[in-house]
């Protein structure tokens, strides 16, 4: 009894092996069914703007989404380039090469996964007909219908279903509509070159095709091209001919518009297999998309004696979060490095990242009175001592919170940045969708305040947009929303006052004037939050502005990195940002920003220098405060026209030119000479023009003076009484008085245009 038992598994297995084997040749000897082959390609992925105009239509140039082309009608490269590359022994097996099979399944033993299919022609027709899983049970199904298309069909309807419908990238299927994509021909007249990329596309079209990836394009066509000099087809002349050839050829007009934007869709349309036949209605406003272009191709030229030769620009609505305009270079179809798309390419974003740190501050308890140092200080890093410097290489002494941020300085922000952790700024930037920064706080270090981690510009401008949005973060989208339709909901990065505070202080021309000097391309006609950034070196322009209703952000470099001459982000992406800025605006009315009023924060009048309740002898300026926040403590900096600072700043007293007494903030151009009293801003001889359409309202200039007998006790225009900070811009020539406080008095002439 013994001896039979394993007699009888035997028999049971082999009896069970021969049924299924019986049954398997059966299967595969069973007629191919005929709608399976007679089916064409499904109808292409098309994208179409908020309008409706067509953007991309995915399968062919020419809209023939349905060609089918013969095998005697493709070029012969195409065929042996195909062969070479994924099926040498295409014409010696019956649809399972074993040798590659072998070679396939001890790699997959070897890491107890598939990660070799050891596919041939046959077995990935299969795949595209019969869609199975990558596991061991669906390369079981693919093998068995490979060899029931090989019985059933000869080697020439195998290989013709096969190249019309392969996927090679950018939603085509097929041979030629890729040749038309990417090389504007057909394939009945392709390069060598030519032919030797779409094949190199096969394994992993979406990732390896030139409009994503030019490095992995080029690899692939190189290996392509040493496949068909292995077996013989191509010389090794030919072959360096065409590994020579542009990636990308193009005769004529581009074959579709917005075409970062576009690839970008293509790609999670790809991930998310979505591709119903009528396609897309994306959320892209061509006209504006067609404008952005303009500005950013006129930026390039503007500022190449400057070294800076590649720009990109992206715009976003604010409550959808709908993508308008999206530009990732000045030139998509350049061979050299076009698809580079810098809207999605992580770069150091220098100082605009410093509104985040400001609304984690206010949230914290600082208010935008808080005085900050900026002064020389040593910070002790687990990297070494840091010792952050300004950009105009010069301290401040006691700062506001509103003008170190608005004046953008580097000091107080590092400062700041110790005071409230890292980790808790790390921590805000990702709630604000800086998924690029993946590493830890120790990594960045204090830097960070100062950006020195790479970002995106699409995660600037949604961070941006959240701050617009009273503190919230959604995410954006490409398709276009419902008007009726409730925003997603979001993640909460800061508090809708800090928010607020935050805008408020950069949409604030005045505060920025010590940083930025009276005219720059960041004051707009209509309400507007500004900010810039400029990476070391000058490698990298940055520039963000938000109103109500939507946010542009533009970027200025070189995609290699280059440093460029100087330019900073007022020069560089600064103009840039001010045109797509008012571009933007004439389709989409800015709306009103969210300000510190309307989410409760309540006026005080405060010391300039101190941050405190103004005293009788203070410079005052009207700040706004969270309730429970004002300062309690007046003012005692200032008593009887003599300024006491704190112990902390002595040494920066004692080494710093006096620039304006009492407290009033030095302006980019004050003069050195403070002993007489003066009009600083705007200075004597000044012109102005009013944007065509401004409203008045944003038209103004800011009226300071310095010297002794500041505060200044009255100002005259044209010799009537005004009383305000800032003037209305009005045509003609004007004369502008101050009196000062102890009777001294100044005048000047300016003129608006």
């Amino acid at each position: 009894m013994r001896t039979m038992w394993p007699r009888r598994v035997a028999a049971t297995l082999v009896l069970s092996g021969a049924t299924v084997v019986l049954a398997a040749v059966g299967w595969v000897s069973r007629p191919i069914p005929a709608e399976l082959l007679r089916a064409g390609l499904q109808p292409g992925t098309v994208l179409r703007d908020r309008e409706g105009r067509v953007l991309r239509d995915a399968r062919a140039i020419d809209g023939s989404r349905r060609r089918w082309v013969p095998l005697e009608r493709m070029d012969p490269d195409l065929l042996a380039a195909f062969l070479a590359a994924e099926d040498r022994r295409f014409y010696r097996h019956h649809g399972v090469d074993l040798l590659a099979a072998a070679r396939a399944a001890r790699a997959n033993l070897r890491a107890r996964r598939i990660v070799s299919g050891g596919s041939t022609i046959t077995m990935q027709l299969a795949r595209i007909l019969r869609p199975s899983p990558r596991t061991w049970l669906g390369k079981g199904a693919q093998l068995l219908w490979a060899l029931r298309l090989e019985r059933q069909l000869d080697k020439q309807t195998v290989l013709e279903q096969y190249l019309n419908r392969l996927p090679l990238g950018q939603g085509t299927n097929g041979v030629e509509s890729a040749a038309s994509l990417y090389f504007g021909a057909t394939a009945a007249e392709l390069s060598l070159g030519q032919a030797a990329l779409l094949a190199g596309l096969a394994r992993a079209p979406s990732a390896d095709n030139p409009l994503v990836s030019l490095h992995r394009a080029r690899v692939r066509r190189a290996y392509a091209l040493g496949r068909l000099r292995a077996v013989g087809y191509a010389s090794i002349e030919a072959g360096d001919r065409a590994a020579a050839e542009p990636l990308l050829a193009r005769n004529g007009q581009p074959g579709f518009l917005a075409p970062h934007f576009t690839t970008r869709v293509l790609r999670e349309l790809d991930r998310s297999e979505q591709a119903p036949p009528a396609g897309w209605r994306t959320s892209l406003d061509l006209a504006l998309q067609e404008e952005v272009e303009s500005e950013v191709g006129h930026t390039v030229e503007t500022l190449a004696d400057r070294g800076a030769r590649q720009a990109a620009a992206v715009v976003l609505d604010n409550h959808s979060g709908e993508i308008l305009a999206w530009v990732g270079s000045p030139d998509f179809w350049a061979d050299t490095a076009g698809q580079v798309d810098m809207v999605q390419s992580p770069r150091q974003p220098g100082s605009a990242l410093k509104p985040f740190l400001y609304a984690l501050a206010f949230d914290r308890g600082f208010t935008a009175a808080s005085i900050l140092p900026d002064i020389a200080r040593v910070y002790q890093t687990g990297t070494g001592p840091y010792r952050p410097r300004n950009y105009d290489r010069r301290y401040h002494g006691p700062v506001r919170a509103r003008e170190a941020l608005a004046s953008s300085y580097n000091v107080p922000a590092v400062e700041l940045a110790s005071r409230l952790g890292v980790g808790a700024l790390l921590n805000t930037l990702r709630l604000a969708g800086f998924a690029s920064l993946g590493r830890n706080a120790d990594h960045y270090g204090l830097g960070l305040s100062l950006g020195n981690g790479d970002v995106t510009l699409l995660e600037l401008a949604n961070g941006y947009r959240a701050l617009a949005n009273g503190g919230v973060w959604r995410p954006v989208t490409w398709r276009a929303s419902d008007p009726d339709r409730a925003p997603e909901p979001g993640r909460r990065l800061a508090s809708a006052k800090a928010s607020a505070l935050v805008l408020d202080i950069l949409g604030d021309p005045a505060a920025r004037i010590p940083g930025f000097g009276v005219e720059t391309p960041l004051d707009f006609p209509f309400p507007a939050a500004v900010k810039t950034g400029t990476s070391r070196h000058f490698t990298d322009n940055w520039a963000v502005a938000t109103t109500g209703r939507f946010t542009v952000a533009v970027w200025v470099g070189n995609f290699n990195g280059r440093p460029m001459d100087g330019v900073s982000g007022v020069s560089g992406a600064g103009p840039l940002l001010h045109r797509t800025v008012l571009a933007t605006a004439r389709r989409y009315a800015p709306g009103v920003l969210p300000t510190p009023s309307s989410t409760g924060a309540v006026p005080l009048a405060i010391c300039r220098l101190s941050g405190m309740r103004a005293g009788p002898d203070c410079p005052a300026e009207t700040e706004w405060f969270v309730p429970g926040t004002e300062p309690v403590r007046r003012c005692d900096w200032h008593v009887a026209g003599a300024v006491a600072l704190p112990a902390e700043y002595a040494e920066w007293a004692a080494e710093t030119e006096p620039a304006v007494p009492a407290g009033a903030p030095a302006t980019a151009a004050a003069p050195r000479d403070t002993d007489r009293f003066q009009i600083v801003s705007p200075l004597d001889g000044d012109r102005y023009r009013v944007p065509p359409g401004a409203d008045p309202r944003y038209a103004t200039i800011a009226l300071r003076a310095a010297g002794p007998g500041t505060p200044v006790e009255r100002w005259y225009v044209d010799g009537t009484r005004f009383i305000g900070a800032r003037w209305t811009l009005v045509p003609g020539t004007h004369r502008i008085r101050a009196l000062g406080a102890g009777g001294q008095r100044a005048e000047i002439s300016i003129t608006v245009e």
